[in-house]
């Protein structure tokens, strides 16, 4: 049986359980396909309902591309890859003024990067000057050509991944374009059970045809519900100061070179607000913070060399961090 559309403002169910609703139905819908990876769906959701982009860092072959289609199907959102090489050039992503021969003028001719849900693939494979084309674009929502201004969408979603080991052939992202991105996730190899269990759903099943019986679930106007209500859950002033508190601390530890900025304090007040949201709540706990404490700051910091070369880690200082920092009650 077919899903039917969310009653989005059609009965006296608070917006925060109609959200929670939404995002559960997108889960199960996804999940016809992608065995697991509960906490990448939910985060991935919280950052589009936040109006942010994401880094999603993993190995090959853990569906990561396939995740990103499947979510883009079930929004109903317009969905472009960019196979990030050695010799893109930054035209080849934001589009180029081209010379129309039969009306004698020059007109833009838009790039890939003009859709809803844009899945950039390996985005450490480009050179620096095609990675800084995506300054603007990520934290504007918008692109300037030859002195002219392009908008995008209400919805514009940069979901770009990146492989950890293999690192020939690859460019640091830099540190300005990283703090664009509001999360970082790192995905894992899935559970034996998981494993187990994808293997007999596509054992007779090897083009993945499952794909098809993934029904959209909200469209464009629902999203945009989602983000008013996100903004509208209620956060207390303790626990502002909590997050500016923890991103401070950030700033004078003795394992940290650099510290995270104040995009992360409004990333993680953003990120709370979501996961609050998405738990059916309309207020934020400690515990929301908390959660969304490391895909948030994960990529805004660097270690010291000492630490480095001791085999610290991001996680271990925000652990750290986290512990530390007394939690309000």
């Amino acid at each position: 049986m077919e899903p039917e559309p969310m009653p989005f403002s059609t009965d006296h169910t608070h917006p925060s359980e109609l959200l929670s609703q939404a995002v559960k139905r997108v889960r199960e819908e996804v999940q016809k396909v992608i065995i697991g990876q509960d906490d990448f769906i939910e985060l991935l959701l919280a950052a589009l309902f936040c109006g942010g982009h994401l880094l999603v860092e993993g190995v090959p072959g853990i569906a990561k591309t396939l995740t990103s289609k499947l979510l883009a199907q079930t929004l109903q959102l317009e969905f472009s890859r960019i196979q990030f090489t050695p010799d893109l050039m930054p035209s080849d992503v934001l589009g180029t003024t081209v010379y129309n021969v039969k009306h004698g003028e020059f007109s833009f001719s838009p790039g890939p990067i003009f859709s809803n849900l844009i899945l950039i693939d390996e985005i450490n494979r480009a050179p620096a000057k095609t990675q800084a084309a995506l300054f603007e674009v990520m934290e504007e929502a918008q692109i300037t050509v030859d002195g002219r201004t392009y908008p995008m969408d209400a919805i514009f979603f940069v979901m770009a991944t990146q492989n950890p080991i293999e690192q020939e052939g690859t460019y640091k992202l830099p540190e300005a374009q990283l703090d664009r991105f509001l999360l970082k996730i790192v995905l894992e190899y899935p559970s034996l059970e998981q494993e187990q269990a994808m293997l007999r759903r596509f054992s007779q099943d090897f083009r993945t045809d499952f794909r098809q019986k993934v029904k959209p679930i909200i469209g464009a106007k629902e999203i945009l519900a989602c983000r008013q209500w996100v903004e509208a859950i209620t956060i207390q002033e303790e626990l502002l100061d909590y997050i500016a508190l923890l991103v401070h601390r950030t700033r004078n530890h003795g394992d940290l070179f650099l510290g995270a900025s104040p995009r992360a304090s409004l990333a993680m007040m953003k990120m709370s607000k979501a996961m609050a949201a998405i738990r059916g709540r309309d207020f934020v706990t400690p515990d929301d913070i908390q959660q969304v404490a490391f895909p948030v700051l994960q990529h805004r910091m660097l270690l010291t060399p000492e630490r480095e070369i001791e085999g610290y880690r991001i996680v271990d200082v925000i652990r750290d961090i986290l512990s530390t920092v007394p939690v309000p009650r």
